[in-house]
Formats: C-alpha cells, structure tokens, sequence
C-alpha cells in the first residue's frame, strides 16, 4: 500500500488548472485592441462624466495605475455611473475585426490536459466576442468576468458634489465596507473601490472559491506584471505574456503566448495519464457569484 501511494503521488501531473488572463495575453497588444479601449474609456470621462479634457489622459492613467482598471479608479474616487453602460461605450465601439482566428493558439490550448480558465477584468459581451474573434469560444472550461464578481444588480453608490483640484468628486463610503483600501505591491492607502478586479487579492480568492482552484497548482498567464506579482504572493506559477524579460514574481516570461509548449513542456506530462480534456459547445461564463 506504502508503495502504491508513493507510486500515485509520483505519477499526479505537477499542474492542475491554467487561469488565463484574455487582453493582450490571448491575442498581442500589437493587434491595437487595447489602444482603442484606451480612447473610448478617455471619451467616457470627457463625454459622459464631464471632466475636464485637458485633465482627462492623466486621471485616466493614474486611476488604472493605481486601480487595475480605470472603471474601478472611477468609482473609488467618487464617481457613480452604469457598469453596463461604461461597457457598453468602451467595448460596444471596438474594432473587433482587428481580431483574427488563431488556429495555432486553438490547437496548443485544446491539446494541454489540463483545466483551463479565463479570469479577465472585461464584461461578459466583450469576453464572448474576443474568443469568437479568436476562435477559442470552446477552448476553456469556464470564463469568470467582470459580471462573476460585481453582479450588476447592485445597487450605484450616490457621490457628493465636485471639490477637489483634479475636479474629481469627494470619494463615498462604500456601504459594508473600510473606507480605505492598501494598494497591492505598495504601502500607501487609497480609496476603497466597490469594484472587485485584478490586481487586488480578493478578486483571485474569489476566483479561487468559484473555480474550485488550488492556487499552488495552477498557472496563471497575464501580461500585467502586478497582476502576476499578486499572483505570486497567492502561490499561483506566474507567466508574463507579451515579454521575454522575466522580472521578479515572475517564473517564466513569454514574447508571445504561442511559445507555451516550448517554455513549459511539463504541462503536457499529464497526457496519457488522464482523461483529455475537451469542451464542447458553448463555454460557460459565469455571470455572477453569490455573497
């Protein structure tokens, strides 16, 4: 029996599940995707937000610097606006068509026997017409978006008038929640923000809870090196996506997420050992997550 338990611990596969991350990890940031998503979340502030033109570029890199994603900064400082209707400008106008099938990425990730998971900061609408465009529709066994961790049923939280410098309004107390929030990678304190996302740790815990995923068996691919470093504080195998230049909380770095094979061979240890692994049909996207 003593022999049969070495024997099965010696034959288990070293990973159990690969968490991906979807824009500018599952396709290069050279497609111009993201500069497009950059320009309409900058004409949402301007248009829809009312804040000053000239103001508008640096709030909206500081706010994703600090927050992850711009909508998060957004609504920490103060502002209060429609999760579906920021979607619905910022994605609702891309270019998808800069998106092209990617038979090559298709085939390595249908070939790995091992879980797959999209964990991405996007709504659902956007996620679904990426992997589409990209023909991975049915390449993961689940997507976890935007809509998994911040039901949209909830209630916008009312702001106070403008009164600061920047013209951004006086930040809210988020009902059931510290007022202050610690920045990930960073000692300084900002304002609490209602929305769960990259790279702060409660987005992976929840992930964690709904995927059913052991962090200290899972690869988790990302091209922003704050998300991977959180990852890495988690215990999760980190790959930044998009360079070949491994930096710390980093264990493996790749120009382009076709060079999986090659990096990291032992993903495929497990075939033949296991069941393969193969989705059929639409993939599920999870759209929400009970308290």
């Amino acid at each position: 029996m003593e022999n049969e338990d070495r024997y099965l611990h010696a034959s288990k596969p070293k990973f159990e599940c690969l968490l991906f991350d979807l824009d500018d990890t599952l396709y290069p940031l050279s497609s111009g995707l993201s500069v497009q998503v950059t320009k309409n979340i900058q004409e949402y502030m301007l248009l829809k937000l009312g804040i000053e033109e000239k103001k508008v570029p640096e709030l909206c890199f500081s706010l994703y610097k600090d927050y992850g994603t711009t909508m998060a900064g957004l609504r920490a400082v103060g502002y209060n606006f429609d999760y579906d209707d920021f979607h619905g400008f910022v994605h609702g106008r891309l270019p998808y068509n800069l998106l092209k099938p990617d038979p090559v990425l298709r085939g390595l990730l249908l070939s790995l026997p091992i879980r797959k998971v999209v964990f991405t900061n996007s709504d659902m609408a956007h996620t679904a017409r990426v992997l589409s465009r990209l023909g991975l529709e049915d390449c993961f066994e689940r997507i976890i978006c935007f809509e998994t961790l911040n039901p949209t049923n909830k209630e916008n939280v009312p702001v106070e008038e403008d009164d600061t410098e920047l013209g951004v309004p006086r930040s809210s107390t988020i009902s059931g929640t510290n007022e202050y929030m610690s920045e990930p990678n960073d000692s300084s304190v900002l304002p609490r923000t209602p929305v769960i996302c990259k790279p702060f740790e409660e987005s992976f815990e929840e992930v964690f809870k709904i995927a059913n995923i052991n962090p200290q068996r899972t690869v988790f691919f990302d091209d922003s090196i704050r998300n991977l470093q959180t990852a890495k504080r988690l215990d999760l195998h980190t790959v930044m996506v998009g360079s070949s230049q491994r930096i710390e909380g980093v264990d493996h770095a790749l120009e382009s997420i076709h060079n999986i094979r090659e990096a990291l061979p032992e993903l495929w240890e497990a075939e033949g050992k296991s069941e393969n692994i193969a989705y059929s049909g639409k993939v599920a996207i999870e759209t929400y997550v009970k308290a």
